[in-house]
């Protein structure tokens, strides 16, 4: 052992003694004040917080927004237990216990509504996760700079348009009378269709008018995350001879498969939080059987019903169900890998 590697061991060790407490003179030598390992200690967080002022302050500013839209108005869930009286307020009304609840569930059209906000989600669910991941592998295998940057343009462009927009122009094209479908139809030989008086068209519509106004602004987490694989894999796969398609399903998709369940996991906690505007906008009369969700309903009851209490109740439900399939799809992934999930 060399003498620098001697000196550096003592060195070692007397720090640790002086860490843990133990005087210096114990090893025959002067006690040394410990002034660098001392300064952690002294040092306040005030200090601390003063000296990287920066990084909390840009912690502090979601932090607020939290507190203050998230937090501060779960006061108002106390609605959903009384018979809310506004000359009374919030704290004076009466208790009435679950029966706001009971009364959602005796409500005929309430399993209906939780139907139909549960299949819109799911559906929307099921159709948009693979287009985005496929859309996102075919960006990703594209060699043409040009080429991808003119799809990418033409993939994000429709998700900055408007949801009244969008609705408005769904409704152009799908008008009985002028509506571009319907000419086409005409100069068929075929009657016209009133697609947006078709209860059973509804979800289609919805659904695919939301996945091509989303699905090239979806596919950016999952090409992200296709850029982050490692270009050994690539290279190892190459020598072994696999052919693109190989590539794909067996070095591509195993990648970017937590990317996928964490997606999964967290369009689960929104499933019966399904949009309100699309929804409300697309409803009339023929078709209200099914465009009837838990979001427009909530709506309907609180706002224009001055039903506090029952749509507070309702919105809770929603709350509810939504923990209970996050957590459930968050335990399942950990069934399917262990490191996946999110927490």
């Amino acid at each position: 052992m060399t003498p620098i590697t001697n000196v550096s061991l003592l060195s070692l060790g007397i720090l640790t003694l002086m860490r843990f407490g133990l005087p210096c003179n114990t090893l025959g030598m002067n006690t040394v004040e410990p002034r660098l390992l001392n300064q952690n200690k002294q040092a306040t967080v005030l200090q601390k917080m003063s000296k990287h002022w920066q990084f909390y302050l840009i912690v502090a500013l979601p932090m607020l927004y939290f507190i203050l839209f998230k937090y501060v108005p779960m006061y108002g869930v106390l609605l959903a237990f009384k018979r809310y009286r506004v000359s009374k307020g919030i704290w004076d009304s009466p208790w009435v216990g679950f029966y706001q609840f009971a009364k959602f569930f005796k409500n005929p059209s309430s399993m209906r509504i939780m139907y139909n906000t549960f299949l819109l989600s799911m559906y929307s669910l099921v159709a948009s996760i693979p287009l985005a991941v496929i859309l996102a592998l075919a960006l990703n295998e594209t060699r043409s700079k040009g080429w991808k940057k003119s799809v990418q343009m033409i993939t994000y462009a429709p998700y900055f348009i408007s949801t009244v927009v969008l609705v408005a122009i769904l409704m152009q094209f799908l008008d009985p009378a002028l509506g571009f479908f319907n000419n086409i139809r005409t100069l068929m030989g075929k009657e016209s269709v009133n697609y947006m008086g078709e209860a059973y068209l509804f979800k289609h519509i919805y659904v695919w008018s939301a996945i091509w106004k989303n699905t090239g602004y979806n596919a950016i987490i999952y090409l992200a995350a296709l850029t982050g694989i490692s270009p050994e894999l690539y290279e190892a796969a190459k020598v072994d001879g696999v052919n693109k398609f190989q590539k794909i399903w067996y070095v591509d998709l195993p990648c970017i498969s937590n990317t996928i369940v964490i997606m999964l996991i967290m369009n689960m906690g929104f499933v019966m939080s399904l949009g309100f505007e699309k929804a409300f906008l697309m409803q009339n009369p023929l078709n209200l059987e099914a465009a009837e969700i838990m979001s427009t309903y909530v709506y309907k009851m609180g706002l224009i019903n001055s039903d506090f209490s029952y749509s507070t109740a309702i919105d809770m439900i929603n709350s509810v169900i939504n923990i209970i399939l996050i957590l459930t799809f968050n335990r399942l992934s950990k069934v399917y890998n262990k490191e996946g999930g999110l927490w």
